[in-house]
Parts: structure tokens; sequence; C-alpha cells
């Protein structure tokens, strides 16, 4: 450790410290940009005094020129970030004409040595093999409940996570690190001790060593959540550096037989770094590495040969793994700035979740334009943030530089890039499984097919098999519940859902993650009582709010309260709009034209779409839009945008399986041509059943091709054929969860009976339509319809 005093800047509940670069509220660390944490700390250091735009302008720029506007940015991301708002200025104070002031007193700490700051570090275990790998016959076993453990509370996005998980998620190249002690001896790679002063190395080197050591498909590193609640148990801060004795606890607690400690150092002008590994139960020294370079450049290949060093003498490095053994400057990037600019992103993701961790990102791909897994984090982050159309973009660069980056993460990159760029799951299930043989022990390739790919491709057993294989794998991680949880309700087994919601809970695990789980599990099982818990709950929790909301909605449309469905859809909009989610407020939006369309509310239905549009334009989006224009009758409309989706996503599974047959079905049915509704969905057959993308995403759309052929066969006057149809949809409520197209199925079912001469069955399911919609508006058209039809009878 060094042995310089180091000064902290206290104010309020905030403390700032200028060497690990770090602001802190209370022990949470708050996102700041480099420049914006320099203007902060210009106005600390000079607190009380009135600082001019020009002398600011020199201090955080001194060897550029940039506009006012730049320091007017960051006074504003800096204002956000400390909670002023215009009517309270309690520490950074307008003088116009003059410049800034400080107004909070500050207390300034002087430390001895090394200040301990708060971070977050991917610790991690790795799981030494020295045999085959064996992954056949491993039992699909759901992990049986266990004592609470301490966690964070993770921010989770449904957009993306259910993807990126999954989708999101993700939210999860950073924890992708599979664990099962029971079966391997694990290693904790603790904090490297810096004593050189530059805090470029704190992180940075850690986060190489991870990616060296993980490349080796026998090597399997336990996750940051694992730390995390050991952490908790030893009444330890949960972002503590893990060094010396602490770190050897954590190891030993978490199972593991050995602990892997590195440092820096000068010696005279040369750096000299060490790797040093004991058994964290008996202190055996197990291996040392020691590289000893000139120049800062040459750090990076030091890690890469002390990484090889203790994988060779692990047994984890031989001659066949040569592609799973890429330089640590071809596999990330060759500059330290842009590592250490990407380590404190997915520092910061793990304390605030994604979207405050872009400016991190984005930093590192400014320094080196050719960090292809800086992008791909981009691709995560802002698609766990609703910004699908930036997520593609960045997805599709990392796949442009998918050379630059390790064989394991390679996969990754190509899998999301199938998944969510070109939308092709078929491609991307093959990768997927490629991945699982090539790294039996990562959990992310599971995680992908459960979360998505199997969905969309109408294989839900094989969802779940792999969502118990995530659960098995990571048990620490709250992704591989949630997936269980939701592939279970697709299957009907609302027992296996409450079980993955009861283990997570038990363990503690990432509770804010499943709270539209739980809303919808309430919902589905007739929960009032649950469903508003949830509702409550959400209000205490910002990120949350929106996307219950959003639950919230379905539940009352799926009621026939189309009124308050639509408010609550358009308050859920506004609270998107406000957090500058524009693509998540036109997701929002175009479900309620689809709501109000599907209802046969025809004039509300196009103001509602053309409003959609004008928010965003993404996949989801124009085929929602398409849809509920095509239902009101703006046929020449819905055909361009279906036009539009064919040409700009040939490859998209969802797309070609399902949006298209379905737009088109939904025009040929409202002129009347039965014949070519069939057609179009002759296209959707292998995948009807599915979950498309906009399920995913969106929450509508299972089943849509099934509901079409329904209304096709209705339209061509056979009654039998359109029951069988609408059969399908009510045998499968799990698949629709509070999609109000479900209960409509009822409607169409009891037009195909009467349509069949089968009157008493008809009676049925219109009067099951009308006590699910007892207390729905009354001057709703279908439901005046429905009530004509019924009287109608025979």
């Amino acid at each position: 450790m060094t042995t310089e005093p180091r000064i902290v800047y206290e104010f309020g509940p905030f403390r700032m410290d200028p060497i690990k670069q770090t602001l802190l509220r209370e022990n949470n660390l708050i996102p700041l940009t480099p420049k914006a944490f320099e203007t902060l700390l210009a106005l600390v250091r000079h607190s009380r005094d009135v600082v001019s735009k020009e002398d600011l302008l020199k201090e955080v720029w001194p060897d550029s020129f940039v506009e006012e506007s730049n320091l007017s940015q960051n006074i504003f991301l800096l204002r956000k970030a400390l909670g002023d708002t215009a009517k309270d200025r309690q520490y950074i104070v307008t003088l116009p004409g003059r410049g800034y002031r400080f107004a909070a007193p500050v207390r300034t700490l002087t430390h001895p040595g090394d200040v301990i700051v708060a971070h977050a570090r991917t610790h991690t275990h790795i799981l030494i093999e020295e045999n085959e790998v064996e992954t056949a016959g491993v039992p699909v076993a759901f992990p049986p409940p266990q004592k609470p453990r301490a966690s964070r509370k993770a921010l989770f996005s449904i957009a993306a996570m259910v993807v990126l998980l999954i989708v999101g998620a993700f939210f999860l190249v950073r924890d992708r690190r599979p664990t099962n002690p029971g079966e391997k001896r694990s290693i904790l790679v603790a904090d490297f001790v810096n004593t050189t002063g530059d805090p470029i190395f704190d992180d940075t080197l850690r986060r190489g060593m991870e990616v060296q050591l993980e490349q080796s498909p026998s090597l399997s590193l336990i996750s940051d959540q694992s730390i995390r609640q050991v952490l908790g148990l030893m009444r330890q801060p949960l972002d503590s550096r893990l060094q010396g004795q602490t770190a050897r606890e954590v190891c030993e607690r978490t199972g593991g037989s050995a602990v892997l400690e590195g440092s820096i150092k000068h010696f005279g002008s040369d750096y000299v770094l060490n790797l040093h590994s004991v058994n964290c139960r008996t202190g055996e020294n197990i291996d040392d590495e020691q590289a000893q370079v000139t120049q800062k450049e040459d750090i990076l290949a030091a890690v890469t040969k002390m990484a090889r060093g203790f994988r060779a003498r692990v047994g984890a490095s031989t001659a066949p793994l040569v592609k799973q053994d890429t330089p640590l400057a071809e596999a990330t990037t060759p500059s330290l700035e842009a590592l250490k600019a990407y380590s404190l992103g997915w520092r910061v993701e793990a304390l605030q979740g994604g979207e405050p961790a872009i400016p991190f990102f984005l930093r590192a791909v400014e320094i080196d334009p050719s960090f292809a897994m800086a992008y791909a984090s981009l691709g995560l982050m802002y698609g766990s943030s609703g910004s699908s159309e930036l997520a593609t973009e960045n997805v599709v660069r990392a796949y442009q530089l998918r050379d630059r980056a390790s064989d394991k993460e390679r996969f990754f990159i190509t899998a999301y890039y199938f998944g969510r760029a070109t939308g092709n799951q078929e491609k991307a299930q093959q990768v997927c499984n490629e991945w699982i043989r090539t790294y039996p022990l990562e959990f992310l390739p599971h995680a992908f097919l459960a979360g998505f790919v199997d969905l969309v491709l109408a294989n839900y057993t094989g969802a779940s098999e792999e969502a118990r294989r995530v659960v098995q794998l990571n048990p620490d991680d709250g992704v591989g519940y949630y997936l269980l949880g939701y592939d279970s309700l697709y299957l009907n087994n609302l027992q296996d859902a409450e079980t993955a919601l009861h283990v997570a809970a038990q363990r503690n695990i990432d509770q804010a993650r499943m709270a539209t789980l739980r809303f919808d599990l309430a919902y589905i099982m007739g929960d009032r009582t649950g469903m508003r818990r949830e509702v409550e709950t959400a209000q205490a929790h910002p990120e949350l709010e929106d996307r219950i909301l959003d639950r919230q909605a379905f539940a009352e449309a799926s009621e026939g309260h189309l009124k308050n469905a639509v408010n609550l859809s358009l308050h859920a909009v506004a609270l998107a709009l406000q957090g500058g989610r524009r693509e998540q407020a036109a997701v929002f939006e175009v479900r309620a034209a689809l709501w109000e369309a599907f209802f046969e509310e025809s004039i509300e239905a196009k103001r509602t779409a053309t409003e959609a549009l004008t928010l965003a334009g993404n996949r989801e989006v124009n085929y929602g839009a398409a849809l509920a224009l095509a239902l009101a009758g703006e046929l020449k409309q819905a055909d361009t945008l279906a036009n539009d989706l064919e040409k700009r996503y040939p490859e998209d599974t969802s797309v070609r399986f399902s949006y298209l047959p379905v737009i088109r079905a939904a025009v040929a049915v409202q002129h009347g041509d039965s014949s070519k509704a069939f057609a179009a969905l002759q296209a959707s057959v292998p995948y009807e059943m599915g979950s498309p993308r906009s399920s995913q995403t969106a929450y509508f759309g299972s089943l849509y091709p099934v509901f079409f052929s329904g209304e096709a066969f209705l339209a061509a006057h056979k009654g039998s054929e359109a029951a069988k149809e609408f059969e399908k949809i009510l045998a499968h409520p799990g698949i629709m969860i509070g999609d109000p197209v479900f209960v409509l199925s009822h409607i169409g079912l009891a037009r195909s009976y009467a349509l069949a001469g089968e009157f008493a069955k008809a009676r049925v399911q219109y009067e099951k339509f009308f006590a699910l919609w007892k207390n729905a508006d009354t001057d709703c058209p279908i439901l005046k319809r429905a009530e004509a039809e019924y009287r109608n009878l025979r």
C-alpha cells in the first residue's frame, strides 16, 4: 500500500476521492464521466469561492479548445447526480456573469496510506478441472431452498431483460462466470495491490487477468453475486476491496481452494507485477508468477504472460487450447485507458445498473474504436435501457470487430448479433449449441436459449430445461430463476414458477428483478392482493414503476377496462419519456393502440398508433402499429410498414414467421379475402405457437398467427376449423399472460361454434367472456357486438 497521504472530500452525504476518481453517496457509487468528475473536483477544491467559466474550462480542458456548452452539459449532469433542483441549489450555484460556486460545506480528510473506497469488482472463482469436463447426465434438478443471504438490489429492465437479459441481458457479460463449487476446486482472484500511485491500474489489471483466465473451457469463474453475498455474511461492505485476509476468508467461505493475489509496484523506472496463489484454507503456496516491464504499454502483455504461466501450472493450458489463449491486447484493447474505462463501466453497472454505465463504455470506444467487447457491452446497456436501435447498432459494430476478441467473447458477440441484430434465431441457436460444446461450464448460452431463442422457435420445454441449467451453473444470480419462472408459465406449470420465486426469495436474490414475474403469476392465479402488492412496492422503486404500471394496464385491458388501461399506459409512456427512453415509451403506446384496435375503437387506434410511430420506428413498434392500423382499416399504411419490415429485416425469424404473416392476414381478412389470409399464414406454421420478439420485449404477439388463422376461417364460414384455432389459444393461457387477445378468443370460439351450428357451446363461450368482462366499459364496441350476437343465437 502507498504511504503518502490521501485526501478525500466530504460534503453532505457525499464522499469524493480524487485518486480513485469516485463519488459515493452513503457508500453507493454515483456514476460520472471523467470530465464531469474533474469539473466537480475543481468546484469542491474552491469551495465557497466563485470559479469563473474561463477558469473551469482551463482547468478541466487544459490542452483543448472546447465550447462553453461542454461545461454547461457537465454542470447539468452534476446537478442531476447531486440531486440539485431548479428551486433548490444545495451544491452548485450559478452566479450570472461571474461563474459557479460550490455552496455546501466541504470537509477535507487526510488518510495515511491507501484510502479504502467502495468499488464494484468482478471478484472471481476459477473452477480448476484437471480431467475432461463431464457434461452428460447432469441432473436438471432445481436447487433446494437455502438460508437467505445478503445481496444488493439489482436494477433491471424487463425489455431487455428477458432477452438479454438477457438478454438480457443483461447485463450478464460481467457476471457470466458459472459456479458449481460442489464439483470442482476453485480460485478467488483478488484485487491487485497497486503501489505505483497510478489509478489506471485499479480494476484494470484484475479485469485483464479475468479475460485471460476465462478463455479456458476448464476454468469457471464465480459471479460477483456470490462474492457479495459472502461479504454480507461477513458484515463487510458489499463493494469491499478483496485483498489479504479478507480475500482468503471470502475464498474459503465460497468453497474455494485457492486465492490468486496480484500486485504491481515500481522498481526503479520499471514496473514489477507479481501473481501469487495459495490454498486459502491451509496457506500452502501453489504458484508464483512475475513479470517486469519498462514501459506502461507493455503491462497488458505482462498480464497475459502471468496468466499463461498460471494456466500451465494448474493444467488449464494445453496445445489444443491455442485458440482459447488470445493475448490480452488482442482479446480486449491495447489501451490501458480504454480498458480502465471498460472496467469502470462494469463497476458502475454492478452498483447502479446498465444506463448509468453507458458513458464509460462510450469512453472506452472513443479511446479505442476497435474495442469489440466495449461495443457489445454498449449493446447490452442500451438494450437493458429500452433503446433497441442503439443496442442493435452497437452489437453490429461488435460483430464487425469480433476478430478483436477472445474465442469465448466471439461466441457471445456472434450469438448476440444473430439474436438481436439480424434476429435470425435459427443461427443463434446453432451458435449457442457450439458455444455450449466448447465451454460446457458457461451459463450464458443456456440463458440465451432459455430467455429468447427457444421461445421464438416454440420450444418451451427446451427453454425450461435450459433455464434449469442456468440455475445449476449460476445459482447465485437471479437470471436463472427469472427465466425458469417465465418458462414454467409458458408451459402452464404454475407450481414451478412459484418454486422459482420461492427459491430466489429464500436466497435473497434480485427481488426487484422478479417484480413482473410475481405480478404475472398473481394475475394468472387470480390473486388480486398479490397484484396490488407489486403495484404498491413499485411505487418505491422508480426503475420498476413504469413496467409495473404497464402490467397493471394489461390486467385492466384484459377485463375490458379500456379507458383505465389506456390511462395507465399513458402514465407509463410519460415515465419512460421522463427517463429519456423514447423507444420504451413507443412500445407502451403501440400496445395501447392494439388494445383499441382489437376492441374496435378504430379512430383512437389510428391516432395512438401514429403517435407511437413518431416516438420510434424499431421492429416491434412498426409491427404493432401496422397491425393496429390494419385492424382499424388503414390497410395501405399497414402494407407499407409490412413491406418496410420485410426489406429491413430479411433474416429475422420473428419478422418472417410471425409479423409479416399476421399483418398480411389481418389486411386480407379486412378485404374479405380469406384465401389470401391462409396463404400469408402458411409461412407461420413452423413457429405459430412460439413467442416472437415482440412478446419478449413488448408483451404482445404470442399466438397471433393462430388467432388470425381462426379469424380467416370465420371469414371463410368454416366454423369447425375456426374453433380448433381458438381452442389452441385457450389451452395455453401462460403463453399470452395479460394479453387481451386471449380473452377475445372466447368470442372467436363462440362465433365458431355458432357458425358450426353448436349453439349451446356458443352460449357457454359468450357467457365465459361476459363473466371475465362483467365490469367492462359498457360502451366498448366489441362488447356491444358480442351482446347482440348472444341475443341473436337460436
